[in-house]
Order: C-alpha cells, then sequence, then structure tokens
C-alpha cells in the first residue's frame, strides 16, 4: 500500500454535527487521525456537548441523540486538547474543504481560538474521487478498498476510511503523487476560496472577490471603497466567523495602504 511522503504530521478528521450550515451548526463528535512523518498512527475521538438540540434529522443521520451528548463537555471545554493536536499538522478529511474544515474554524473562532489555515496544507479526499470515480464515501471504500464500510456516519468509522481510501487511491492512479503539496494542488477547487465557505474567492490574478450577493464577481476592495457599510452589514449578519475574519483582514490591509 502506499505511504504518503510528509515533511510534518497531517490529521484525517471527520465531524458528526447538529447540521449542515457552518456559520450556525455545531459539532457533536469529531474523530483524528494523526499520522506522523515516520509513520505513527494516533487516533482520538470525543463527543461533544453542542449546547443545542441535535434535530431528530441529525441523529438520524449519525445516530448521535441529546441523550448521549448531554454529560458531555462542550467544545469550549474540549478546544484546547483538539487545537494540541491538529496546531503543528496539515488536515485532510472527505468533503472537507466545504464543510468540516470551515465548520471546525467556526468553532473555535466562537470560543477565542485563532484558525488560520495559511499555515498549513489541505486535502479533500473526496475531490481525488470526484475527479476519478464521483461516488459518495461509502462507495468510494467499497471501490478503491472492496470492503463495506460497517458504521457509516460514525466519526471515527468515516475518518479512518478516508485515510484507507486515499491510500488506495494513490496505489490505484499513477499520475497521482503521494506528496502533500502535490495532493493539495490537485485536490483544491477550481475557484480557490479565500474564507473557507466560499463568500470570497480568489480570481485567476489572485485577487479577492465576493462570490454572492449582488457584488458577486466584485473585487472585495473595491466594493468596501465604494460601499464601506457593506462591511458592516457582513459584520453584523450571520456570516460564517471565518468569513468576517478575512474580510477584515483584506480592510485593514488598504486601511494600511492609505
Amino acid at each position: 500500500m502506499a505511504k504518503l511522503k510528509l515533511a510534518k504530521p497531517i490529521c484525517f478528521f471527520d465531524l458528526e454535527t447538529t447540521g449542515t450550515q457552518v456559520a450556525t451548526d455545531r459539532i457533536v463528535e469529531i474523530a483524528i487521525l494523526k499520522i506522523m512523518p515516520n509513520g505513527e498512527e494516533l487516533n482520538k475521538t470525543w463527543r461533544v456537548n453542542p449546547g443545542v438540540p441535535i434535530p431528530a434529522e441529525a441523529s438520524a443521520v449519525h445516530g448521535i441523540s441529546n441523550e448521549d451528548v448531554q454529560d458531555c463537555p462542550t467544545f469550549e471545554k474540549l478546544a484546547p486538547e483538539i487545537n494540541d493536536w491538529i496546531k503543528d499538522a496539515d488536515l485532510a478529511g472527505y468533503n472537507s474543504h466545504r464543510f468540516d474544515i470551515p465548520l471546525l474554524a467556526e468553532e473555535f473562532l466562537r470560543v477565542g481560538i485563532d484558525f488560520d489555515m495559511s499555515t498549513r496544507k489541505a486535502i479533500d479526499v473526496q475531490m481525488v474521487f470526484y475527479r476519478k470515480e464521483p461516488r459518495t464515501l461509502t462507495a468510494a471504500y467499497k471501490y478503491y478498498c472492496d470492503k463495506d464500510l460497517d458504521g457509516a456516519h460514525s466519526a471515527d468509522a468515516d475518518t479512518r476510511a478516508t485515510y484507507e481510501v486515499l491510500l488506495a487511491q494513490l496505489d490505484k492512479y499513477d499520475d497521482l503523487e503521494a506528496d502533500i503539496n502535490f495532493l493539495e494542488e490537485f485536490t483544491k477547487p477550481s475557484a480557490p476560496n479565500a474564507d473557507l465557505a466560499g463568500f470570497i474567492k480568489f480570481n485567476e490574478q489572485g485577487k479577492e472577490e465576493f462570490g454572492f450577493g449582488k457584488y458577486k464577481g466584485k473585487l472585495v476592495e473595491q466594493v468596501l471603497e465604494q460601499n464601506p457599510g457593506y462591511y458592516s452589514w457582513i459584520q453584523n449578519a450571520d456570516f460564517p466567523l471565518y468569513t468576517k475574519k478575512v474580510l477584515t483582514r483584506i480592510k485593514l490591509r488598504n486601511f494600511n495602504k492609505a
């Protein structure tokens, strides 16, 4: 089986949550499989009291009920320990570019722990699958590993399966390299996001532009200059905290140029 070429640890992780809204939903379970450069594997799973009711439709997917987490610590209590696990590592997951990484960033920022993807690489194993053989994680596991995914939608099972799928993909496709820089580039969205959730994107010139609303496709710098109130509206609206952080960074960058 292929072996990843690692200059630093990489954490494969998966979240079970109260829903799919990055700005408002909460983590109820997080599993991390940390692969060290020497091949050592460390794994840990935390159940989390989200502080809000878990909707029945979410429980139906991952099997975690309000009763299961009522005596568990909150994310605020667990955040320092979880941060210690990932702070020196790159990140990987399945559908992690669009969901797991943005939501994890929200949870950290919400409790006052800075989360900055500019210091680490990110690999979305789903993107390899979608560009080669579009399917779900369960189908990917069957296709690449020839095994049934027992416990699908359990964070621990999904995390382990994601890691095994990536290794099997590296074995299957000769044009894939077991190099983190290569895999990050290969799994990047076609229009890279500046803010994780896609509200602010980079254009072909590497400039930030809005990816939504009436200013979609417009340069963020120009919009903030022409309509300063738009910044305040976003800061006070229900946007992800990471989006607000990126917007503030752009605003301050322009302010410092003045």
